[in-house]
């Protein structure tokens, strides 16, 4: 038997592509790749996809959402809350732009907010790079990881709470759903780590694009923290959280919350998205107390950040009403796209 050869596209492109037909729009894929796309439609039209990224918002407004740094500050300027924190340079970065914001500045801020802190890339999403440092040594450790792939790492006071990414499409809330740490449950018999595999086969059962680091530093430190390791066997039905991040793309879970989400956050995610200069985000806040369901003035919250690409990839395979979402949605999205400006 022939081995499959072909590359899996990305859910986003196969998706645009399975639309397209139904508003006589034509997808042409970059072969090699499948990462690329462009949609031509009948009156002239051509739109490009790249990932998770379409024509639908300005570039300067995407490139800032996705540099954390400022979105933090243009939200913190239009009268958003958001964590308490600060950017720590690479050596290399520093001396460049002449700036004393180095790994010893960023050991005193730290000790300055008080253990544990948030410690983050700048530039990079889906969880990549995020942890808690409980300590110095914990902290210089996380930076000089971050910096190996990002010149910039933030700093947050950490505050826990209930995570939640909200998605809005031009002043409309498309989906709301609560995140939870990667996590496995203890039957008694299995190893964390067997535990992990048995997770990362039914993640593929489900067409689950999540593949999970099984040499992830963060998990290994997170265990440490709760006297585990990957060797562990946990008691049947207790709970072991693997990483501070509830990003899906980590292995994170979702809970769909779209029909109860109270009106007051609604407007929190669509004022926000506007004010961001963006038609589509995806708006992640942390209720620390309360939940979203309640009124937000009985709540307190803070905006993680915004992201204008927001993969629904993940999200799809928690339900089929989820998938209908995602899919009224970016038929939506490519109607819009394919009109004259």
């Amino acid at each position: 038997m022939k081995k499959n050869n072909k590359k899996k596209i990305p859910y986003l492109t196969a998706l645009v592509k399975k639309l397209a037909p139904k508003i006589g729009a034509k997808v042409v894929v970059e072969p090699e790749w499948g990462i690329t796309a462009q949609i031509k439609y009948k009156n002239g039209v051509v739109r490009s996809l790249r990932m998770y990224t379409l024509d639908l918002n300005p570039i300067a407004s995407s490139d800032i959402a996705r540099d954390k740094d400022y979105a933090k500050y243009f939200m913190k300027e239009s009268g958003y809350p958001v964590a308490e924190g600060d950017t720590v340079y690479s050596d290399a970065w520093a001396d460049a732009i002449g700036s004393n914001k180095k790994l010893s500045y960023g050991i005193k801020y730290a000790k300055k907010l008080s253990y544990p802190v948030i410690v983050k890339p700048n530039s990079k999403s889906m969880g990549v790079g995020v942890c808690v440092a409980h300590s110095e040594k914990e902290l210089t450790s996380a930076l000089k990881e971050i910096w190996k792939g990002d010149k910039i790492a933030i700093i947050e006071r950490y505050m826990p709470g209930r995570d939640y990414r909200i998605v809005v499409l031009d002043g409309e809330i498309i989906s709301t759903y609560e995140r939870t740490q990667l996590s496995v449950v203890g039957d008694g018999k299995n190893t964390i780590l067997k535990l992990l595999e048995i997770k990362q086969k039914n993640f593929i059962k489900e067409n689950r694009d999540t593949k999970i680091n099984f040499k992830d530093r963060r998990i290994k430190l997170k265990l440490k923290k709760q006297r585990y390791t990957l060797s562990s066997v946990i008691s049947k039905g207790e709970k072991v959280y693997l990483l501070d991040n509830a990003n899906l793309s980590t292995g994170g879970d979702a809970s769909d919350v779209t029909q109860t989400i109270s009106n007051s956050f609604k407007k929190i995610a669509t004022n926000l998205t506007r004010d961001m200069g963006l038609r589509i985000a995806g708006v992640d806040i942390m209720v620390t107390k309360g939940d979203i369901t309640k009124n937000v003035k009985n709540c307190e919250y803070y905006i993680i950040e915004i992201n204008a690409a927001p993969g629904l990839d993940h999200y799809v395979t928690t339900g089929p009403a989820q998938k209908k979402i995602v899919e009224a949605m970016y038929l939506k999205v490519l109607k819009a796209l394919g009109k004259n400006k």
